[in-house]
């Protein structure tokens, strides 16, 4: 069986956790919260840096959440996160980018601020942050005008890196209503059954937020 190593309320693990439950794929889930000592020391005997998502195959480790999905639909086809046109696929993996690397690491770079303490803190980091976010929500309030998911190509890999994206980044830099096509869009997200069932696995886990869960979602 497969071996997963995660955490229920880490962002990344969410990715790949969704893409895991749209195609009904059994695993072995080991989390590495702190409940479950052996698992940490399992995980970075396959990879020393001892980030997760991480998945094991037939004794062969895959980590980064973007690649393992790519290898869950090498194993079960259907239904697919990457199409498989070159066009369709190009436009999935342009939008997992964005929701990575300019939503999901922009909340990112906050909470580690958070996590070091009021000694080491650094204000900038949140103050940019949010012009940030302000300006890729602007970008993907255009973007999603249509409705419906990231892509035109059904829920897919694009949607995997979306709904942990903009799940924490709102609670950091709530997105504003005038952003209708992107308010609606997360809502959907969130009421998608693979991403429910995230949210509520992730729900005993919400005090770790260091600058504080918000009552809602």
């Amino acid at each position: 069986m497969l071996i997963f190593y995660g955490h229920p309320f880490s962002s990344y693990t969410w990715k790949a956790l969704i893409a895991l439950y749209e195609k009904d794929i059994p695993f072995d889930y080991r989390s590495v919260d702190p409940e479950f000592p052996a698992h940490m020391p399992e995980l970075k005997a396959h990879w020393p840096v001892g980030q997760f998502p991480l998945i094991v195959h037939d004794g062969v480790p895959v980590f980064e959440s973007s690649i393992i999905i790519e290898y869950l639909d090498h194993l079960i086809p259907e239904p697919r996160m990457i199409p498989e046109g070159f066009e369709a696929a190009l436009r999935v993996r342009f939008f997992d980018r964005i929701f990575d690397l300019h939503v999901m690491n922009k909340m990112q770079a906050v909470v580690a601020d958070a996590l070091r303490g009021p000694e080491a803190h650094v204000p900038a980091i949140r103050t940019e942050c949010e012009a940030a976010l302000e300006n890729v929500y602007g970008w993907l309030d255009k973007e999603l005008a249509g409705g419906g998911w990231a892509t035109p190509y059904g829920f897919t890999l694009a949607d995997c890196a979306a709904a942990p994206s903009l799940f924490y980044a709102d609670w950091l830099y709530r997105i504003p209503e005038h952003y209708e096509n992107l308010c609606g869009y997360r809502a959907r997200l969130l009421a998608y059954p693979s991403v429910k069932r995230c949210v509520d696995d992730a729900r005993p886990y919400r005090a770790y937020f260091p600058l504080g869960a918000p009552d809602r979602d």
